[in-house]
């Protein structure tokens, strides 16, 4: 089984916790997660499966959504609901309208502080298991984007809020900058992740669902699918063989022109009936070199289609 099963991730569980839960159910020793949510989160989290796994390094994941919730009046040490409380403030006089004119002072390029509870790691160890030593350390800010803001209800002390970012983005760290530009501080109650690149909430499953019906058909989305952002050379049989003994495709193995920019490496799909062959860059222009990147062994055929299209749709109109 090869591909990636999206899991609506439930609260309380790290993101190992569910890719060792799919693993065992999948009867899969190959899996793994794209991208962690932190163990109070819930909502969108990519399995990749078998080959899927050679594919997470190729996907297309800078943009991520989330829909969340931050109370007004105190900071915490981990920036959100599960830490210790190190600072609280006055919110009784935060208006609605405050937090409104406030928030898209929070928009664009922001230079953003990793918290110290992250996986980030100095000198190879995680920060936080500094921080649970007690130990902090000097973070350097980090670019991040954040591409749309929306206050969607403002029941103080709390704020809900949906959104838009690139991939590095702390939501927390975001949430803990909010309250100290109101003055009061603020921390993360609730976080749901809705889409992560081509990955959105509605091909997501619980776990319960993927424990119940067993199986992985009309669950799996295939790596041809996870990677629709590479444009396709589909290939002849003789140039599929070619790229499993691992020797780069010319003109005469694509039944589709090499075009590429002049001086531009681009990354492409190589396919063969609508399944993945391996990703490879081409650069050149019409006389195109194409060079191997990662080949991919054949592929198992439990993806549902319908599936994949309803979920790419639903991404691209957000």
């Amino acid at each position: 089984m090869d591909g990636f099963i999206v899991i609506d991730k439930p609260a309380g569980m790290t993101s190992h916790d569910v890719v060792r839960a799919v693993r065992r159910g999948a009867g899969q020793k190959k899996a793994g997660h794209t991208g962690t949510l932190d163990p109070f989160a819930t909502g969108v989290l990519p399995v990749a499966l078998g080959e899927g796994t050679k594919a997470i390094p190729f996907l297309d994941e800078t943009v991520k959504e989330y829909r969340a919730v931050m109370r007004l009046g105190a900071a915490t040490d981990t920036q959100d609901c599960t830490g210790t409380v190190i600072r609280v403030g006055e919110w009784r006089e935060i208006t609605p309208e405050k937090v409104r004119e406030t928030a898209p002072l929070f928009t664009g390029r922001l230079l953003q502080v990793p918290p110290m509870y992250s996986a980030l790691k100095r000198n190879g160890v995680p920060l936080y298991r500094l921080a649970r030593r007690g130990e902090e350390v000097a973070r350097d800010a980090r670019p991040v984007d954040i591409h749309e803001l929306v206050i969607e209800e403002v029941a103080l002390p709390d704020v809900s809020f949906r959104v838009r970012c690139s991939r590095g983005t702390y939501v927390r760290t975001l949430a803990n900058d909010l309250g100290e530009r109101l003055g009061c501080g603020a921390h993360l109650v609730a976080l749901r992740r809705t889409m992560s690149g081509p990955f959105g909430i509605d091909a997501a499953v619980s776990l319960d669902r993927f424990a119940r019906d067993g199986g992985l058909r009309g669950m799996l989305i295939s790596p041809y699918a996870a990677l629709s952002h590479l444009r396709d050379l589909p290939l002849t049989e003789s140039g599929v063989a070619k790229v499993r003994r691992g020797i780069a495709p010319t003109r005469d193995d694509c039944t589709a022109p090499l075009a590429s920019a002049a001086g531009c490496p681009e990354r492409i799909r190589l396919s063969f009936g609508g399944s993945l062959v391996a990703v490879a860059e081409i650069c050149g222009g019409e006389t195109g070199r194409i060079g191997l990147l990662r080949v991919f062994n054949e592929l198992s055929t439990l993806h549902d289609p319908e599936l994949v299209v309803k979920s790419h749709v639903a991404e691209l109109s957000l």
